[in-house]
């Protein structure tokens, strides 16, 4: 318990000193400096459970929050964390998980890939490694595992103003965890990839959002 609330807070920290370190250093509007809040639902891959167990395919809630900051015009870097809560279908044995990642990964500027779309919608691909942390809760608190991933995922954005846009993201998460031995450290518990659908805001802090 207490280690997974060191684990979120050092995250909160990490986030948040790096936009007050990049808002800093921000000169221009060129500079696109972005904080995103997501929420939406995740879908976990059934071979991540052990046998007799299942998780829903849909679960809700995911939620997502990043930092990005586009250091060009077409590229740029984000960090962010997921945190999902997955739970049971009707006829495996009841369990329920928390599941968080933190990621960094590189961003693409795709829009003129897309420039058959409106001009306020914008296309972003992101992709790069991170780590997973697993937390059962229930019956199976003694399973925890933390396992090495890479993700990667688009992101659709329709711009209200220069400095905030809504967005769609589609992210899958691939994880490199190794087999529950024994099988007992799998009950409740989960190692395997997952799929994120969340919809949400961004907000640039430094400049317009599709400066050239």
């Amino acid at each position: 318990m207490n280690f997974n609330f060191k684990i979120y807070k050092t995250v909160f920290c990490l986030l948040y000193s790096l936009v007050l370190s990049l808002n800093a250093f921000a000169q221009d509007g060129k500079s696109a400096i972005k904080v995103q809040a997501g929420l939406g639902i995740s879908s976990p891959s059934q071979s991540g459970f052990v046998e007799d167990f299942e998780g829903n395919n849909i679960n809700f809630p995911a939620v997502n929050l990043g930092v990005q900051y586009m250091f060009l015009p077409k590229l740029g870097a984000k960090l962010d964390y997921n945190f999902s809560r997955i739970s049971n279908v009707d006829d495996s044995p009841e369990f329920k998980l928390n599941y968080s990642r933190v990621n960094l990964q590189a961003v693409y500027n795709a829009t003129d890939v897309f420039s058959f779309f409106p001009s306020r919608i914008g296309v972003f691909a992101h992709a790069g490694p991170g780590y997973s942390f697993v937390k059962p809760l229930g019956n199976y608190t003694q399973n925890n595992t933390s396992y090495f991933n890479v993700m990667g995922g688009v992101e659709f954005h329709y711009g209200i103003s220069d400095k905030l846009s809504i967005f769609t993201d589609v992210s899958y998460v691939s994880g490199f965890a190794k087999d529950f031995n024994p099988v007992t450290n799998g009950y409740g518990s989960f190692n395997g990839n997952l799929l994120t659908i969340t919809f949400g805001a961004s907000i640039s802090l430094s400049g317009c959002y599709y400066c050239d």
